[in-house]
């Protein structure tokens, strides 16, 4: 792990920044953060990342180590490294909170300051942000398709590194997970940790029998069993069973089995059978085994008598999309306190830029449901902005809010269970209609109209 992060960032933004610094040093500038197109073709994106951002901003420092290492380096000035030296981040953030639903082209947030300070994070803003989006967005989706049954990130093993490990099981929690395998990412997150065991202590006790009789005795009080190392109707469940009757009859009764291979469908419900004959309904059916957002739906439209999910690497990797498409955009140069919009122009439509220091407004029916958000210029009186999207009463909200003055944290959350409960509620304001796996609705983004007109007008000058 990195205890120091101030070269944590691509190559050319320190080329940049002392190109700034010899040029315009005191220019001062409007970056935007948005993602381009949401994932999995999805209706929505889950915001995550921030808090993590918020904290190596305030400690970003450049230490002997790295001053030395850009001297070495040959490309750099001693003006400009002593300049690094002495730097400390003073930049404005605005953001949207974590956990709240977003959308493409929208900026989620905005950094304003010195643009030596904004250029500088853009590679580490981006590698926080995007992959925490991306796997909050992920896990949404497979906690939607479970339909309030258990979903337990066990993605450890078959994440990107020890940071992808320990980012994505924050961000899997954001997303409304209920528990990670991730025991370090339990103890640094305050989040409920979970997991059983693996085929090799089954294999390595005489019998099957055996193996659950020693678990039992070690772990009476919640005992889950791995039903499938040899064959899970004839040997493992009925083995199951066993263990199970006698920690009844010695008071005990909260039990499980976790299947790990096989056709899932028939096996849980063979296994629910054999569990419910024996009078023991109250046992838990745990899954696993390269599961994701699709394969829970199908099985569940099979009623196949599932009550928690095991979710590993099409999580944690976030299958079958490995980024997010985000972005981090110049859009206001600031001369003399006057903001003048500025924007990347493309042949390609898609990367054409919204100029200008921004909010992004959200709009909800009378039955608290989410029906649009609108882009409009941050300085707009939002009387006016808020008539140009509806002339019904709709209920409205700011969502970019000030988290960082002067490179001070002035908003934080940090409790993933609050946040997970928030992503859960603006979830529930979702219509249906966006939260469909397949052939979801496209969710409705509008520019005010002065946005709109000098949009317009770049685009002609340029």
């Amino acid at each position: 792990m990195i205890n120091n992060l101030s070269l944590f960032t691509d190559f050319y933004e320190l080329t940049m920044m002392q190109g700034y610094f010899l040029n315009n040093p005191d220019q001062e500038v409007v970056f935007d953060y948005f993602v381009r197109k949401n994932p999995f073709e999805g209706g929505y994106m889950i915001f995550a990342g921030l808090d993590p951002l918020l904290i190596e901003l305030v400690n970003l420092q450049f230490d002997d180590k790295s001053i030395d290492y850009l001297r070495q380096n040959g490309n750099f000035c001693e003006e400009f490294l002593t300049y690094l030296s002495n730097l400390k981040f003073t930049c404005d953030i605005f953001s949207i909170k974590e956990g709240e639903l977003f959308f493409p082209n929208e900026p989620v947030v905005i950094v304003k300051g010195p643009i030596l300070e904004a250029q500088l994070i853009e590679s580490m803003l981006l590698n926080f942000l995007n992959f925490q989006s991306l796997i909050a967005t992920k896990t949404a989706r497979i906690v939607e398709s479970a339909k309030g049954r258990g979903i337990l990130e066990f993605g450890l093993r078959r994440a990107q590194g020890a940071d992808g490990a320990l980012s994505g099981t924050r961000a899997s929690i954001i997303g409304g997970c209920s528990a990670t395998s991730n025991t370090l990412a339990g103890q640094k997150f305050n989040i409920p940790v979970s997991g059983t065991m693996a085929h090799s202590w089954i294999m390595s006790f005489n019998s099957e029998l055996e193996a659950f009789e020693k678990y039992a005795d070690i772990y009476p009080d919640n005992c889950t069993l791995l039903v499938d190392t040899y064959d899970t109707i004839i040997s493992g469940v009925p083995n199951a069973i066993k263990i199970f009757k006698t920690l009844k009859q010695k008071g005990y009764s909260k039990f499980g089995i976790r299947l790990d291979s096989g056709d899932m469908k028939e096996l849980s419900k063979s296994a629910r059978k054999l569990l419910d004959e024996n009078d023991l309904s109250n046992v838990k059916i745990f899954i696993s085994n390269e599961l994701d957002e699709s394969i829970i739906e199908d099985l569940l439209k099979s009623n196949s008598p599932i009550d928690a999910f095991g979710v590993g690497t099409r999580l944690i990797t976030a299958h079958p999309d490995s980024s997010l498409t985000g972005v981090y955009k110049l859009a206001a140069i600031i001369d003399n306190e006057i903001e003048n919009p500025v924007m990347k122009f493309s042949n390609t439509i898609e990367k054409q830029t919204n100029p200008g220091f921004k909010n992004v407004i959200r709009f909800y029916d009378k039955n608290d449901n989410m029906i649009g958000d609108l882009i409009c210029l941050n300085a707009e009186n939002i009387q006016e902005v808020t008539s140009q999207f509806s002339s019904d009463n709709c209920k409205f909200e700011e969502l970019l809010q000030p988290v960082m003055i002067e490179g001070n944290i002035i908003s934080r959350d940090n409790d993933l269970n609050v946040i997970s409960q928030y992503k859960k509620k603006q979830m529930e304001r979702l219509p249906v209609n966006f939260k469909q796996l397949k052939n979801s609705e496209k969710y409705s983004i509008r520019l005010s109209n002065t946005l709109k007109n000098i949009k317009e007008q770049l685009l002609k000058r340029l």
